[in-house]
């Protein structure tokens, strides 16, 4: 097949990448459809931008999506990965062969300068997204000031200034969007995480609020 594509381990099947997003999921409305209990309605996507493509799980998964065994919220990919999408197993395909390193550290140079506190709070948010745990959304304001043992209001201060040096727009999941950011760019990593502790896992709406809805 010519371009890149995904295969879904357990049936064989082969379906290739569309040009802008592929949504991955249990529901009727996705394209590419794994009948799984483990997977969510509508559990991650596929973007490509140019030659590259990325995976991003929605956080809306209870499962989350891992590359290569790695618990991931974005992750851009290569010919051969392995995802895994609550247990179900897919192998990508039909993309270009490149080193990426020198990308990832241009995407480094230009991330914004963050003070040691703010450090402190982008690494508690995604905590939950870098653990062993199920994935299922970043870290509350509640939980980072738990955690780091300050006040609430004083968390949300800190996720005001992040939201703007990460020019993060307004809007819903504000903070999913800044967790996803924080982890592309490479500035948390799984390393960075302690072995215990690990926070609860935030509710998200149920699959039962996106069944049904197509387009």
């Amino acid at each position: 097949m010519d371009g890149p594509y995904i295969r879904i381990e357990d049936s064989g099947a082969v379906i290739p990448l569309s040009q802008d997003a592929t949504t991955i999921g249990r529901g009727s409305c996705v394209d590419v459809r794994l009948d799984d209990p483990s997977v969510s309605q509508l559990h991650a996507e596929i973007i490509r931008r140019g030659p590259y493509a990325y995976v991003t799980d929605l956080g809306l998964s209870r499962n989350g999506t891992r590359v290569n065994g790695r618990l991931v919220a974005r992750r851009v990919l290569q010919d051969g990965d392995v995802l895994t999408f609550g247990s179900a197993r897919c192998r990508i395909g039909g993309i270009a062969a490149e080193d990426l390193a020198a990308e990832v550290e241009l995407r480094r140079s230009a991330a914004p300068e963050l003070t040691r506190r703010e450090l402190d709070v982008v690494t508690s948010l995604c905590r939950p997204a870098l653990s062993d745990e199920a994935f299922v959304a970043p870290g509350t304001a509640r939980e980072i000031a738990s955690d780091l043992v300050v006040t609430e209001a004083a968390v949300k201060q800190h996720l005001l200034r992040l939201y703007q040096k990460f020019r993060i727009a307004g809007g819903l999941n504000r903070r999913i969007r800044l967790a996803n950011e924080v982890v592309a760019l490479g500035l948390v990593r799984p390393a960075d995480q302690p072995s215990g502790g690990v926070l609860p896992e935030p509710r998200l709406p149920s699959d039962q609020a996106i069944s049904g809805r197509c387009g």
